[in-house]
């Protein structure tokens, strides 16, 4: 204790289990802040599974659908699932095929980048599919240390 007060540092139970108890001079706070700073850096690192949504129309043109699947797939590369919904307004709520056509340009559109889900949404004004990225397509990074 009293070098600890001659240093101008903290005395801190490292161990108490162990007999005798381990102890460390250090600045208590800065060793809080450096904890703090890891848990951040971690948390940062982790990716969280986002639910991500592309919405769509039965009467989308097909210059409109094609830009909304490259946006699909740059969301899939990320890693995020895709909700790709078709929403009907109007009188268009009597043509479910519509929207059935614009789901499935797209799941045959990135049949290679992605991974229907089974599940279906149909309500009365919305139907929707559920896209993840597929398991097979991921990027891998492969540095060699061969010098030729």
């Amino acid at each position: 204790m009293q070098l600890a007060r001659e240093h101008g540092l903290d005395l801190v139970e490292v161990s108490p289990t162990v007999i005798p108890p381990v102890c460390r001079l250090l600045d208590y706070g800065k060793y809080k802040y450096e904890q703090s700073k890891k848990e951040r850096k971690v948390k940062r690192s982790q990716k969280i599974g986002l639910l991500r949504e592309v919405r769509f129309r039965p009467k989308i043109e097909e210059h409109d659908l094609q830009a909304k699947i490259r946006t699909i797939r740059k969301l899939l590369e990320e890693g995020s699932k895709v909700r790709v919904s078709v929403r009907f307004r109007g009188r268009e709520v009597i043509y479910p095929e519509l929207g059935w056509k614009v789901l499935q340009k797209v799941a045959e559109a990135l049949k290679e980048e992605a991974v229907a889900s089974d599940h279906l949404v149909k309500d009365a004004r919305h139907i929707a599919l559920i896209l993840l990225p597929s398991p097979a397509k991921k990027s891998t990074v492969v540095k060699s240390d061969a010098k030729t």
